[in-house]
């Protein structure tokens, strides 16, 4: 996969990620939920954590920690968006992650915390309010280590 298809792919991510967080702001006010099924909900939730709200109660310090994380597992991706154009799904994969981290990012940098609406809930179970973002991140993550295992085979396949 060519570095450019790479990089347009995470482009869109970042774009469709940034869109869809600021039409929820435009038309949702904070805490403000909107049932779309018996399972899912939109709702305008602010995180200034990680996953999960991980770090979201710290004094502020936990914005330009997880920033700079961001910044650097950017540098990485795309580094490694380049050294390995060969491997389409490891690109793919990691072209998801690298939309999904610009775009919570971005959002980090700009507001402090980073916008989640997506509202799951089953059971009884209430998962927390996620994005598009994390949503490719998520994705990209899952194809890593469908690759990983693909290639494990492969590996395997060869040595015998």
């Amino acid at each position: 996969m060519k570095l450019y298809f790479s990089l347009i792919l995470a482009a869109i991510i970042l774009v469709l990620d940034l869109l869809s967080k600021r039409w929820v702001e435009f038309n949702l006010s904070y805490g403000q939920q909107i049932v779309i099924t018996d399972f899912f909900n939109l709702v305008l939730a602010y995180n200034a954590g990680a996953a999960f709200s991980f770090l979201s109660d710290a004094s502020g310090w936990q914005r330009w920690f997880l920033s700079t994380i961001a910044v650097l597992v950017a540098i990485l991706i795309v580094y490694l968006l380049y050294k390995h154009t060969s491997n389409r799904l490891f690109c793919f994969a990691l072209s998801l992650i690298l939309g999904g981290a610009l775009g919570n990012l971005w959002d980090r940098i700009t507001l402090g915390h980073v916008v989640d609406f997506l509202d799951f809930h089953v059971v009884g179970y209430h998962w927390p309010a996620f994005n598009l973002a994390d949503s490719a991140i998520f994705c990209g993550a899952c194809l890593l280590i469908l690759d990983s295992i693909r290639n494990g085979r492969n590996d395997s396949v060869q040595e015998g």
